[in-house]
């Protein structure tokens, strides 16, 4: 899959009343696989930096318009990184806005321990010190699209530029 998932680029077409899709171009070292539900309409695994223990990963969200604001979706991201002083991580969560493509983007990266819920609704959370968290809300017509981007700090770091890359290649197709 890597030369010619390197050069195709995706179409993103979730079940939405709009019509329309996001179409961006993955970077050839992101693995593919399955989305885990309805709501992930991308997945990638980003490889692990060496001396990493595991892989990040990367996820495209839809949600659908009217599911919750993305201030909401932002700050539950934040939430699921702690600060090993007990600070807020919010404080210390970098939160820049841009128009990329004629798309307004929300971006958000954030270090620490890596406590979200195992599964949605589950009350066991990962314990994951030294990660780090990229995310960015792009707006469309159709309603934002979700990208989450988490793993060890070192892997997501040198998957830094190939991030801004892949959000810098968002474009909405009417």
């Amino acid at each position: 899959m890597g030369i010619m998932h390197a050069m195709l680029t995706l179409l993103l077409l979730a079940q939405a009343p709009a019509s329309g899709s996001l179409a961006f171009t993955a970077p050839p070292a992101w693995q593919t696989r399955p989305p885990a539900s309805g709501m992930r309409v991308a997945e990638f695994v980003i490889p692990r930096a060496q001396g990493d223990a595991e892989d990040g990963e990367l996820i495209v969200y839809y949600f659908g318009p009217g599911a919750g604001t993305i201030d909401a979706n932002i700050d539950r991201w934040i939430s699921q990184i702690e600060q090993p002083d007990g600070s807020p991580t919010k404080d210390k969560a970098k939160r820049t806005t841009q128009t990329l493509n004629g798309l307004h983007v929300t971006m958000v990266d954030a270090s620490g321990t890596y406590v979200a819920e195992t599964r949605p609704g589950a009350t066991e959370r990962y314990n994951k010190p030294g990660f780090r968290l990229r995310a960015a809300v792009v707006e469309t017509p159709r309603g934002p699209y979700y990208i989450k981007m988490t793993g060890p700090a070192k892997t997501i770091g040198a998957a830094d530029a190939a991030f801004t890359a892949f959000v810098g290649s968002l474009n909405y197709k009417p």
